[in-house]
């Protein structure tokens, strides 16, 4: 079976016409992966009065994108868009197909593996084109999915090499949003949607959904606790540090498992990837997830008892010392100086 093409796709997952901000991300790497396989780099756009969308897909290096556009897709619906899905790439064969590690890009892209009998990765946190050899046999231009595993421990890099698509999930923040300085002049190719019974299977009776209140990806300071904080009470030292000086609480995943932090402030591998100005560490051990989740951040302080604190690898400034003592000695400083 000779690989038709090797081209990359990125799905651009939208709800009212606003596309996820992993699947603009996705573009933006999606096209240095294009230009390692001397390739196109598409769009897949399924919705209802997406055009425009599909129109900025070309301010990200898509040179094609191709448009489902029907009333009935304007909600996301399982059966109709892994349909359509599986459709295109069994007529055009990718090479690669990237989806945002959402709650729609979850549910879509193991369907679309599974049908295409494809390989997937989820929540990588890198993605990069390389000749491997494996079993004494050289696989040109294989996708490499990196991710964390084994609790952490190692990072796993991933192939599927007897498979014609290969893909992956990424969650947002991951990639670096690059917009280009000209758009492409890009050509839209849009599918006539056809219905099939199958479709009608589930009906959406009505959608509440709950934008997130916290936006740490946008915060230019984050003051970030771990389990190493102890209690709840002394978590309430990093919400008195980050009023002091003007930042977001977030935490740890151990510090969110513990009750210390809720979910939607949590930094990582299975949370959010955030690059501030200035990111505080205390109290976190900096397991490799957390690491995924930070470590481009501009400038690192860490707070940690333990000396050989993995966190100490990333942080510019690393302080060893029991955080609940150090971080009412930077309050008092900082408030001196505000004087």
């Amino acid at each position: 079976m000779g690989i038709m093409n090797k081209d990359v796709w990125v799905f651009i997952e939208q709800r009212n016409g606003k596309p996820a901000d992993a699947s603009f991300e996705l573009l933006s790497k999606g096209r240095k992966l294009a230009e390692n396989l001397n390739s196109s780099l598409k769009a897949v756009v399924i919705g209802s009065n997406v055009k425009s969308l599909a129109e900025e897909t070309f301010k990200f290096g898509a040179t094609e994108t191709f448009v489902v556009d029907h009333p009935e897709l304007e909600h996301f619906r399982t059966l109709p868009y892994s349909r359509i899905l599986n459709e295109l790439v069994e007529n055009y064969r990718p090479r690669v197909l990237l989806f945002g590690a959402t709650v729609i890009g979850r549910d879509l892209a193991p369907r679309v593996a599974s049908h295409t009998k494809s390989g997937l990765t989820a929540d990588c946190t890198d993605l990069q084109i390389s000749t491997v050899k494996y079993l004494k046999k050289d696989y040109e231009d294989l996708l490499l999915q990196i991710r964390p595993a084994f609790g952490g421990n190692i990072i796993a890099t991933i192939i599927t090499p007897d498979v014609e698509t290969q893909m992956a999930t990424v969650r947002e923040g991951v990639m670096r949003l690059e917009p280009l300085s000209t758009p492409v002049n890009g050509k839209i190719t849009n599918i006539p949607y056809q219905p099939n019974e199958f479709d009608e299977l589930i009906k959406i009776i009505e959608q509440h959904r709950q934008e997130n209140k916290v936006n740490l990806k946008a915060a230019p300071i984050i003051v970030s606790g771990g389990y190493g904080m102890g209690t709840k009470e002394n978590f309430k030292l990093i919400h008195d540090l980050a009023a002091t000086i003007g930042g977001e609480v977030a935490g740890s995943r151990a510090a969110v498992d513990a009750g210390f932090v809720s979910a939607d402030r949590q930094v990582g591998q299975t949370g959010v990837t955030v690059r501030p100005k200035l990111y505080i560490a205390c109290g976190i051990s900096g397991a490799i997830q957390h690491r995924a989740g930070m470590k481009e951040s501009n400038k690192i302080i860490a707070i940690n008892s333990d000396p050989d604190a993995p966190i100490f690898s990333v942080a510019h400034y690393g302080i060893v010392g029991d955080a609940t003592q150090i971080i009412p000695m930077f309050i008092n400083v900082f408030k001196q100086k505000l004087r």
